[in-house]
Formats: C-alpha cells, structure tokens, sequence
C-alpha cells in the first residue's frame, strides 16, 4: 500500500536520499554504484550464522508502526511460528528469516528507514542472501527509485523505477482485487500458488525490464504486465498480499517460512486468468436491547422487527458469522458499526474486539464503517477522525468505511473549491493511502419528469416513477439515511474521489432489503462517472442479481448481507453461477 504512514516535512524534490545518516547514504551509494557487480551469496554460506541467531520457529518482523501489519502477524502464528519485532539494525543483522510488510508511501518509508539505520541493515541482510520476504512496499522498496511524491531513492537492489498505474485509458486505480499470477517457472514460493487469484491493493507497481528480467519470478496484468514478484536465492518479495489471499497466500508464506516442508493442504486447481469480480459479505452490527453485539439486518434501514416487542433483528455472532463467510469464499468481509454515528467509535471496545478475534483466523481483507470522524468526549478530550481509524487499523481492518462524515465534507469542498485537507477523509487517505479508505453513499431515489428540474445529475430510469417520471437523482443521506443532504449521489461520488477516497460502496435505501436486485441505474450512474472502483449494495436477492449487476454496470464488487445470513443464497452459489456466465471470479 502506498500512503504517507508519519506526518512529515520530508518532501523529497530529487533523487537524493534522506541526510540522516551519512554512513547510511555512502552504504546505499556503494550497493547502487556496484550491484551489478555484486551477486548473492549461496544459502550455505549463512546457515551456520543463522541458525545461531535463534530457533527455527521464530521469524523476525520489521514493522516501523503504519498501517494494518496484524493480518501478518496472525498469518505467521497462525502457520505456527513465533514473531520476533526489530527494534535495531542489529535485529535485522541477527534474523533467522525476515519478513518485511511495508505499508505507507515509499518516500516516507525510507526516510524511517534511513533515520533508524536500517537501510543499510536491510541491504546488508539482502546482499548476503539471508531469508527475506518482502510485502507490497517491501517489494517496491527493493527498486532503484519511485515516482511516488518523488522521484525518491529505493535501496537500489533491483534495476528499475516504481511508477503508477496510468488511469488515462479508463483504468481504476488503485488496483484493488484478486488478479491472476503468471508465475516463472522455479519460483519457488509460489509453487502451490497455480492458477488461483491473489489479493492485491495499490496504486504503484514496478515493471519488467531487461535489466531486471533476472529479478522477476511472476507478472501480473492490469491495464500492462507489472512484477508481482520477485526471488533470487533466498530472497523474495511479493506485490500482492499473501496474508489477505486465503489459503493461497498462507501456502506462499509457508513455503518461505518453511522451504522444505510438506505442504499438506493444496489449494484446489484454479483457473484464474484476470482481475476477478468480487463477492463481499456484509455485517450490520449494533448492541442489541441487551447491550450484546449481533448481526442485525433492515428493511429499508429499520433493523427492528415488527412485533410487540420491537427487538432489534439477531442474525448471529459477528466473530462466527465472519469465520463462515470466510469458509465459504467471501472475497471481502465488511463490519458496519450501524449505530456509530451516535456515540464515542473508541469507546466501543467490543467492536474493536471482534475486528481483533476476527482477524486471527480470517484471511481476506476487513472493512470496518460506522463513526469514523472526530470526536470530543464528556471530559473535552478531543479526538481526531485519524486516531479513531489508526485504531481500527491495529485491531485488524484493512479498509475504513466513511459515511456521514465524507458527506460533509464533499459539501464544503463543492462549496469552496477548496480541499482543507482537515476532514476525515483527506486525513486518512493521506497518512494510509486512498486504497485504505471506502466513501460508503446511502442515497434515496427522488423522482423528476425532467433533467431541468433539478441541480444535481439525474439519470433516465428503467422503472418510471409512481406518477409515471422517467427520471430521478440520488439524493445523499446521513445519520443512517434519517436525514436528507442537498447533494447529489453523482455530486458526491465526484467530489469524494477529488479528495482522496480509493473505492465507493453504493448502497440504496430504497433497494435496502427488498430482494428485487440491484439498483442498476444508479450502480450504472456512479460506476461510469469515477475512475475508482464501486461496490453495488442493497437489493441482492437471488444470484441472478449479481449477474446483472456485473453485466450491466461497471462495478468492480457486488456486497450483500441479509440473503448470505439467512442462508437463502449461498456465496459459493453465487459463485458457481457468474462463473457460469462467464463472469471471473476467485474460487
């Protein structure tokens, strides 16, 4: 992932590295003046040294404090290894195996590097042909240079320049999704990988190059080949995330953790050939009369159920329901917090546990919404939208999900023309990358004869309206659709994607519930005016919805909820069926 992870005045103009240490700057002069002179050692040559350096079971973690690194942590001890973190170049000097899962902006992340003396550890470590596994960053970090908020010095290990995805030709950037591998042959780590998707989520990428052929061990496609990985000896880095890709993504992590051991649980054979269309699993969750934590699920946003005792509807346990979902393929999991907007998000501790309990045993990405702005408690401490979400962040959500307060801002920013850069949207798209961040719309279909009648965009309408209008505009909502905005779903879509959002979810109030499909209008509307990918919500009733949406509209996601817990339509049945029509998906 790509986002500024500290708060900074390091805006490096030139290819010069970050004066904070010179040593370190004269070591990373020297690997880049005589790479092409050096090469890696055998692994023997520190299978003594490592060995001593500690047991077989402990794999050190290089996390300089940005972003979800969680996921990574559970995934290792999940395969049964114990986590050792760096605290000091030498930690890095003295590992067994390395695993190195950067998050945040390339500029930002060698600035930490190079303060903490680490760089020089790093290309130390790799130089030598140690055990190292690098993530997304920590692949693009191996580079000579990035065009991220630069250009900006990598280590200089691998020819070549990290650039981002051109979205001229129509391109969504970030790449958020599961893509398909074209993997050499001996690469090792990915041998068990075939043709199964993997997760990917960024906005760079590095691409292959004569002087890095050497380097390459798979590409993937999106929009030209880019490096999703690479592996020479014992080292290796991946562009996409092995922690959040299933089972897949656990047998690439083994295979490095433990080269010569038996993989007992081989992935099914895929057929993965491109970025597939993604099936996600909602949660509404809210306390119930009780104060217990439930799944709950609305007609039209009314999550009571309609006897005397007007109880919140119980569709299950979050942390289990999560699990199953998992189990049966969901490709995203999204927590929504349905009663956020009204109290303290941080005071909501069982929230943040169940993202914790959640994230131990769960493998594909977590997206949390509900209450994610700033806030002032009863004792006047002041919290900012930014810590509320860094701690959901640590307690294991990959993704954020902004209502009412992006609402708001994109209101200011129409009206000003100016991006303050105080909202809680630019905050966090900032300081963990737009891919972090989901815009969630909950519009309203407002029925008009005529385009002319209103400001905002309105679109034809394959269903005329009670008095038979041909048209209508979405309006925007807030405080879970109790209170209507003067902006356009259109408007907002537009302006949210200006300031930093890297994916909408469109829900439908009118749709919400009802089992009728997708609305397919509006989902068609958002979907070709942003270059960001869109998930449809609200209105899945039979799979046959989700092929329609997908053939119909440019969403790159389809999200239901009620349906998935209630058992009535299965995700794999799902699943089965878009790949029956023709539509990829991850299996």
């Amino acid at each position: 992932m790509e986002a500024a992870p500290f708060p900074s005045a390091f805006t490096p103009k030139s290819l010069s590295p970050p004066s904070s240490s010179s040593a370190t700057s004269q070591s990373l002069l020297y690997f880049r003046s005589n790479k092409a002179r050096l090469k890696l050692k055998s692994p023997r040559a520190f299978s003594v040294r490592a060995a001593s350096r500690g047991g077989d079971s402990v794999v050190t973690l290089l996390d300089y404090g940005a972003g979800n690194v969680r996921s990574v942590r559970n995934a290792i001890r999940h395969l049964g290894f114990d986590i050792k973190d760096v605290q000091t170049p030498e930690d890095i000097l003295g590992a067994n195996r390395l695993i190195f899962p950067g998050v945040g902006a390339f500029a930002s992340a060698m600035e930490v590097l190079n303060k903490k003396g680490m760089a020089e550890a790093l290309c130390t470590y790799i130089m030598g042909d140690r055990p190292f596994l690098g993530i997304c960053l920590g692949l693009q970090l191996l580079f000579e240079s990035s065009e991220e908020n630069g250009p900006v010095r990598g280590l200089g290990i691998i020819p070549g320049v990290v650039g981002r995805f051109d979205a001229s030709s129509g391109l969504r950037v970030p790449h958020i999704g599961w893509n398909a591998l074209k993997v050499r042959e001996g690469s090792e780590i990915l041998d068990d990988v075939g043709n199964h998707h993997v997760y990917f989520v960024h906005s760079y990428r590095a691409i292959p190059s004569n002087d890095n052929m050497d380097w390459v061990s798979s590409t993937c496609n999106y929009g030209d080949n880019f490096i999703a990985s690479v592996g020479k000896g014992n080292v290796h880095a991946v562009q996409f995330h092995p922690e959040k890709s299933g089972d897949v993504g656990l047998t690439v992590l083994r295979r490095f953790l433990s080269p010569k051991s038996h993989i007992t649980k081989k992935p099914t054979e895929g057929n993965a050939s491109k970025l597939a269309k993604r099936v996600i699993a909602c949660l509404d969750v809210r306390a119930n009369d009780k104060g217990d934590l439930v799944v709950t699920k609305g007609d039209q946003y009314d999550v009571r159920e309609q006897t005397e005792e007007n109880e919140v509807r119980n569709l299950g346990k979050p942390v289990d329901l999560a699990g199953q979902y998992y189990n049966d393929g969901a490709d995203e999991v999204s927590f929504l917090n349905i009663t956020g907007f009204r109290d303290f998000p941080l005071g909501d501790l069982p929230m943040l546990q169940v993202l914790r309990y959640t994230s131990e045993n769960v493998f594909v990405p977590l997206t949390v919404g509900g209450g994610i702005r700033d806030f002032t408690d009863a004792n006047g401490r002041y919290y900012s939208s930014l810590e509320v979400a860094s701690e959901y962040f640590r307690s294991g959500a990959d993704k954020i999900s902004i209502g009412s307060d992006a609402v708001y801002a994109a209101e200011e920013y129409l009206r000003t023309g100016v991006k303050s850069g105080k909202s809680s949207l630019e905050q966090i798209s900032r300081v963990y990358g737009n891919q972090a961040v989901v815009v969630s719309i909950d519009p309203r279909r407002m029925y008009i004869n005529s385009p002319e009648d209103v400001e905002f965009r309105s679109t034809r309408v394959t269903n005329p309206g009670p008095n038979g209008e041909d048209y209508a505009w979405y309006q925007c909502t807030v405080n879970g659709g109790r209170e209507g905005r003067p902006i356009g779903a259109y408007e907002l879509a537009k302006a949210v994607e200006e300031l930093g959002a890297g994916e909408i979810l469109l829900n439908c109030i009118d749709c919400d519930g009802q089992g009728k499909g997708f609305d397919i209008d509006l989902v068609k509307l958002i979907s070709d005016a942003v270059s960001i990918p869109v998930i449809a919500s609200s209105g899945a009733g039979t799979v046959e919805h989700f092929s329609e949406v997908f053939e119909k509209t440019n969403a790159s996601a389809a999200l239901a909820a009620g349906i998935f817990h209630r058992k009535e339509v299965p995700i794999q049945s799902v699943k089965e069926h878009l790949l029956k029509e023709g539509i990829e998906v991850r299996i």
